[in-house]
């Protein structure tokens, strides 16, 4: 047979530019196909648009605050049409990272056009038939829609849609109270809009309950209302929608769908040629690959979690695979996430309930307050905490809510994998102030009982008695 390419990659998200790219660096011929936006989902309604939106947002929650730290703002002015030229703004400076150009810059052979895959080795686009020893399926996801009565016959937003509303919400109602969902209601309630948010169960429900508590608390306290119940139906209303949750109706002027995404794994002919799929997604191994030798599905678009950075994981597994012919298989084990509201939660490795469900009391939980950090006290950001889950000394996991609690998760991804100790953390020489030093004064807690256990002191007072003696 005769191939026109070494690897055939669908889809220029996150997972399908990092495969294409990295195969190509190693001098691979690729061809990246791709028939919308490059980027994907992250760069253009996802992601960049959304921390956009949020950093206007911080903007003018700050300038609410009349009088802090000595210093008055003035009431703020939003202008919507602003902030959507800051997010626009933000895309377009990130889009070369992820260009056509560049990639071809790369040894790339970029097509536009809807691929279909016709064989194990085979794919057309737009008439041409291309043909590799691997195809990768990179095709992403798109926004879950649940089944609401008259949802299809009212305007409903999505992450795909919001950022581009001619007007800000004069009532926003949101389904949904994952990342998603509690981001955009924190972000347009401090631009100016009511907000209410519906969701049935708990919101935030894969994190720490504990430290979802305090997320919802600080939105409740700056005027987003929660109803806890099932979305059940929806219909128009003048120029808005009523949707009824339990026994409420709620009138709003928008309603934005938040209620998690689905693979977008159709109409590829994946399954025509024997591709199996999963409960959302692509069937995948450990190694990414499919029921058909010689695919991969990795990122979104495959059964399991979807999260930008791990589909930039797979992408460079799958690429390192192709290239060297080194088996990769995935460890989520220290997979890290964040949402950033204010304050942000933040998780990496397990939970302290899926940590008690699989060791039982095993298990310790150190927590350290962030009220205890002399950076947050000097900027008034005491409201956190870090909860380290540990297996004796191992660390099983950690849970942060707080202000940049993302950015403490990296020092437990490494001691969650063994690259890194509570004791090597707990010892750090680190910059002060600084938040990191909630991470140590954790790792520190750990080993505390037994630094300045029984033992350790009976040895100390021995030296301290023989230095008597003989001084």
């Amino acid at each position: 047979m005769k191939f026109t390419h070494d690897v055939i990659v669908i889809g220029a998200g996150a997972a399908g530019l990092t495969a294409a790219g990295g195969c190509a660096l190693f001098g691979l011929d690729v061809a990246l196909i791709e028939a919308r936006r490059m980027g994907g989902e992250c760069l253009n309604d996802g992601c960049v648009p959304s921390k956009a939106l949020l950093a206007a947002a911080a903007r003018a929650a700050k300038a609410r605050t009349a009088e802090r730290f000595g210093v008055t703002l003035g009431k703020p002015q939003v202008d919507w049409a602003g902030v959507k030229a800051h997010i626009r703004s933000v895309i377009a400076a990130i889009e070369p990272h992820d260009s056509k150009e560049t990639f071809e810059g790369m040894g790339c052979e970029v097509l536009r056009g809807w691929a279909k895959v016709t064989g194990r080795q085979s794919v057309t686009v737009d008439g041409r038939e291309l043909r590799a020893p691997r195809i990768v399926i990179a095709t992403g996801s798109k926004p879950a829609v649940p089944p609401i009565a008259g949802i299809a016959n009212v305007p409903y937003l999505t992450n795909e849609t919001i950022f581009d509303i001619p007007e800000l919400p004069r009532h926003l109602v949101i389904v949904g109270g994952g990342n998603i969902g509690m981001e955009m209601a924190q972000a347009f309630r401090r631009l100016g809009s009511e907000v209410t948010l519906v969701e049935p169960g708990e919101v935030l429900s894969r994190d720490d309950p504990e430290n979802a508590a305090v997320v919802k608390a600080a939105l409740e306290a700056e005027g987003v209302r929660f109803v806890k119940g099932e979305a059940g139906a929806v219909e128009r209303a003048g120029g808005g929608v009523v949707l009824t949750a339990g026994s409420e109706r709620i009138e709003g002027s928008h309603l934005l769908i938040a209620a998690g995404r689905t693979a977008n794994c159709r109409g590829f002919g994946l399954e025509e040629i024997g591709v199996a799929m999963g409960d959302n997604g692509i069937a995948v191994d450990k190694r990414r690959r499919t029921s058909v030798k010689g695919i991969y599905a990795i990122g979104d678009c495959r059964d399991g979690p979807r999260l930008t950075h791990l589909s930039g994981y797979e992408g460079s597994n799958v690429a390192l695979e192709i290239t060297l012919g080194i088996p990769t298989k995935v460890d989520w084990s220290a997979l890290p996430w964040c949402t950033y509201t204010s304050p942000e939660i933040a998780q990496v490795g397990m939970t302290e309930s899926q940590a008690r469900e699989r060791h039982g009391d095993a298990i310790t939980v150190v927590t350290e307050g962030f009220d205890d950090n002399e950076r947050a006290m000097t900027e008034d950001a005491t409201r956190g905490r870090l909860k380290l889950i540990l297996k004796g000394k191992k660390v099983l996991g950690a849970s942060i809510v707080g202000r940049s609690a993302g950015d403490l998760l990296l020092p437990f991804s490494q001691a969650i994998t063994g690259k890194s100790s509570t004791f090597a953390l707990g010892s750090a020489i680190i910059a002060y102030p600084t938040r990191s030093e909630i991470a140590k004064a954790a790792a520190f807690s750990a080993w505390e009982p037994t630094v300045f256990g029984p033992i350790p002191k009976r040895y100390a007072q021995f030296i301290a008695k023989m230095r008597r003696r003989f001084a």
